[in-house]
């Protein structure tokens, strides 16, 4: 029979708890996604988990532009079967590998949009680049390639890109559709596509973003 413990003396204090050698368990930091102020041109929108929608699960995209008026970026790492040769040969040797159109996202997918890096291009309002962010430029393709050569290091052709209309992508964010992050130059022209791009932009940040690179890209492969 287990032995009732005598009742604590009243004027002696509070039963003090024994010290049982273990330290409280820190806080777990709140998961940032960012949100839309940090929006703007050249940022990334990272698929998160949740989005479940198959045209933009497990996807990167890299923001052109954002305004009051909407959203505009291309999905990242999606290539296509469809050569540049075949369409625009005069921009094929430009190209980095795969030398293929990517599939930039689902408005407009017969429209083509080209992105160059370039560390010392400058960006005129009637040139062939107007820049995006950093060294990352958009590309006219109306313009000669030849004048370009020596110009950028890389470029890469989108057919289509994404949209979001006035007041969407705040709700998505808000909802934990899309984490917000900074982008890299490697992230536009690199080789890294599909699951593999997204753990490597995941994987570079820091707290339980971080700790997101190791689970899969798309829900469906739970």
């Amino acid at each position: 029979m287990t032995p009732v413990p005598a009742s604590p003396d009243p004027e002696s204090g509070p039963p003090v708890r024994p010290a049982t050698g273990r330290r409280r368990a820190p806080a777990v930091p709140a998961l940032s996604v960012g949100c839309l102020d940090d929006v703007r041109p050249g940022a990334l929108l990272v698929a998160m988990p949740a989005l479940t929608d198959p045209t933009f699960a497990g996807t990167v995209v890299f923001v052109l532009d954002h305004s009051e008026s909407g959203t505009l970026g291309v999905v990242l790492g999606r290539p296509s079967q469809v050569d540049i040769r075949d369409v625009l040969p005069g921009w094929c040797d430009l190209a980095v590998e795969p030398s293929v159109f990517h599939v930039g996202g689902p408005c407009e997918t017969d429209t083509a949009l080209c992105l160059a890096v370039s560390p010392a291009a400058l960006s005129e309002p009637s040139g062939p680049l107007r820049r995006v962010a950093g060294d990352v430029y958009l590309v006219d393709l109306d313009t000669d390639p030849a004048e370009l050569a020596f110009e950028i290091t890389g470029l890469r052709v989108f057919a289509g890109y994404a949209g979001w209309s006035p007041g969407q992508l705040a709700g998505e964010i808000a909802e934990g559709a899309w984490a917000c992050v900074p982008s890299h130059p490697d992230d536009v022209l690199g080789p890294a596509s599909g699951p593999e791009l997204w753990r490597s932009v995941m994987g570079r940040q820091t707290g339980r973003l971080a700790v997101l690179s190791t689970a899969p890209a798309e829900p469906s492969a739970n």
